[in-house]
């Protein structure tokens, strides 16, 4: 058998001949004692990390639901936000105060030069009260006006929750896909480890040179250095994250958990763009902002209207023992009558129209960005979950049990061992990125209709 395989040796210079010198050698060594080999996985290991990292986590891990309670309840931005809403609905009761009402005080003809003096005897007392009184409905007008600016302000609320909703997401997203990159560098580590377990044991029963033990040894470099790599980007996402949620939490006893996979079931387009005109927030504001540039057009045509001031008197005049009287102060809008104020608000009409318009194609927009970005990301995953996953693994596990039984160089050992690395992590970058354009669209559309 060994000078057969030596003669095959010579003649098999390919990684298919030596994948198919695996397949005859493991019908032959059955019956002999079996060198160890690490079990092929039935599930790759990407697929395997990704499961790990939905079930694990420090006690206490936090869901996404939670995440986002946590943050909305806590977030600096959002709490401000909140108190600038208290105040615009504290404006509208300005804005619908009537106006206060005047009383003057009038004692006149006071002579203090008489002889004998009696500087009260020819005294004449009275008290006014006036009343400003608006007319064309200008406090209602105030009022309406102020509540549409709260209800803007409601929307850009809205809207800034929206914005930092996906910040908060895509720092979620980054944990886990941290997380994922972590297991799958243990278990390449510990898969790596295995297979120098096993060469080691060749180099001492001499069927190894130092040389090759050695490039085998140096390898597990890079496997050390994926490990560390991926620690350091966890503990960066998860601080990252505890900034957002404004948490004091040390890192170590900070952990979220959560579906790190992807749908491949998408909606059409034109579902995902009426959602976003039926939700989004800073659309509503565009539209409410047009609605208060009317009104603010329309009060200003009422404050170019005369309001009168009506007034009430009453003193003591002798002989008159008692008088009262009545007064209306008209005033004359021959010059000022609110030209500039018109013609501002008539102009901010069409300005905040073209503002919708120009917001509204932004939604369409950012739609069909996020959208594309979706289905180019589900077109890459799908094959790499149904195929190429299967496919690296099972060579990585086929040239593996070649180069131990010398049926395959050094040079396609360590390029399966590359290639099966860069496979499984390109997959989990792939979910990664499924999941950030996922968030993108939740954006995009104003709520979320992907998980």
């Amino acid at each position: 058998m060994r000078e057969w395989l030596r003669r095959t040796r010579i003649r098999g210079t390919g990684v298919a001949a030596a994948m198919g010198l695996a397949l005859a050698l493991a019908v032959r060594v059955e019956a002999q004692q079996p060198i160890p080999a690490a079990p092929t996985p039935q599930v790759p290991p990407a697929q395997q990390a990704q499961q790990a990292q939905q079930t694990s986590g420090t006690p206490g891990a936090l869901s996404w639901e939670e995440v986002r309670a946590k943050f909305e309840a806590a977030n600096p931005s959002l709490l401000a936000g909140e108190i600038g809403i208290e105040e615009s609905k504290a404006q509208e009761i300005t804005a619908y105060l009537r106006p206060n009402p005047s009383f003057t005080a009038l004692l006149d003809q006071i002579d203090p030069w008489t002889h004998p003096s009696r500087p009260l005897s020819m005294a004449l007392p009275s008290g006014t009260i006036t009343y400003l009184h608006e007319r064309e409905h200008k406090r209602e007008l105030r009022r309406d006006s102020a509540k549409e600016a709260t209800g803007i302000a409601v929307s850009q609320q809205s809207d800034l929750e929206r914005t930092l909703l996906f910040t908060l997401r895509s720092a979620f997203v980054q944990t886990l896909q941290s997380k994922a990159v972590l297991d799958l560098a243990k278990e390449n580590l510990k898969y790596y480890d295995h297979v120098l377990g096993v060469n080691r044991e060749k180099y001492t029963a001499g069927a190894m040179a130092q040389v090759d033990l050695d490039r085998l040894e140096l390898q597990r470099v890079q496997y050390e250095s994926d490990l560390q790599s991926a620690l350091v980007n966890l503990r960066t996402a998860k601080i990252q994250l505890l900034m957002l949620l404004d948490d004091r939490t040390p890192v170590e006893q900070f952990d979220v958990i959560g579906l790190f996979d992807f749908n491949s079931q998408l909606a059409g387009l034109e579902e995902y763009r009426q959602i976003a005109l039926d939700n989004r927030p800073d659309l509503r504001a565009a539209v409410e902002a047009v609605d208060k540039a009317k009104t603010d057009h329309r009060l200003a045509v009422a404050n170019g209207s005369t309001d009168p001031t009506f007034g009430f008197d009453g003193g003591k005049n002798p002989p008159i023992e008692h008088y009262i009287g009545f007064s209306v102060e008209i005033p004359l809008r021959i010059f000022d009558r609110n030209q500039g104020e018109k013609l501002r608000t008539k102009l901010d009409i069409d300005k905040t129209a073209q503002a919708l318009e120009l917001q509204r194609t932004q939604v369409f927009s950012d739609v069909d960005s996020a959208y594309v970005t979706v289905e180019s990301n589900i077109a890459l995953l799908q094959p790499y979950k149904d195929r190429y996953l299967k496919i690296a693994d099972r060579v990585r596990d086929t040239i593996s049990f070649s180069y131990e039984h010398g049926a395959a160089s050094l040079l396609d050992f360590l390029d399966a061992q590359k290639e099966y690395r860069d496979t499984q992590l390109n997959y989990l970058n792939l979910v990664g990125s499924y999941l950030t354009a996922a968030s993108q669209l939740n954006q995009a559309v104003g709520r979320e209709v992907l998980q």
